[in-house]
């Protein structure tokens, strides 16, 4: 027999216990250290995994149950879309609008001095077409005109409206009126086509 081992078996049996516990603490110990910590991180790692995955199911579903919804706001949005193109003139028409101002602010009363289109400014799928506007009349005919262009079928803004210079003509008071009208291209091809015929009972 080994004498080492011979003389651990002559030990008291409380030595004997106490160095058969170190030895199963150092397994113990080895057992943790080499399998159940790296099995721990793992396991550690599957579930953050697992959360992170079950999250994302859970989004995927909900985006997925309310799938209907977003595809019926997507076809109402395209419908909106289509409407207001179809209140944007094109380059055909950019000509005739810009007549019909003219006719509208001579028809409401007002004197024209000064009409002289600006250079077009893109702005995505549209266009600003400008027009710098001087005219003289008084204050009704110009509530006269932008009431009128307020009513065109397109899209027209009169901007930095400008009164002054009162003067007394033939018994009614006239003024100097500078302002900008702006209308609005659509720009061919920026956007998919949409159909440009007028919806019901909408403007023609």
């Amino acid at each position: 027999m080994d004498p080492r081992l011979e003389k651990v078996l002559k030990l008291p049996a409380y030595q004997r216990g106490l160095i058969l516990l170190a030895f199963m603490l150092a397994i113990a110990g080895l057992f943790v250290y080499l399998l159940y910590l790296p099995l721990q991180e793992e396991y550690a790692g599957l579930e953050k995994k697992n959360n992170s995955l079950q999250d994302k199911l859970q989004e995927d579903q909900r985006i997925a149950d309310n799938l209907p919804k977003f595809k019926a706001e997507f076809e109402k949005m395209e419908v909106l879309l289509g409407d207001a193109l179809k209140e944007l003139p094109n380059d055909k028409e950019i000509p005739n609008l810009l007549t019909s101002i003219t006719s509208m602010a001579k028809e409401s009363g007002l004197e024209v001095i000064r009409f002289k289109p600006g250079g077009e400014r893109p702005k995505g799928f549209y266009a600003e077409v400008p027009v710098e506007l001087k005219l003289v009349g008084s204050y009704h005919e110009v509530a006269l005109f932008s009431d009128a262009v307020g009513k065109l079928p397109r899209i027209v803004n009169l901007n930095n409206l400008s009164l002054g210079n009162p003067k007394d003509v033939g018994g009614r008071t006239v003024l100097s009126i500078d302002c900008l009208a702006t209308t609005f291209r659509f720009i061919e091809g920026s956007v998919a086509q949409v159909d440009k015929k007028p919806a019901k009972g909408g403007k023609k």
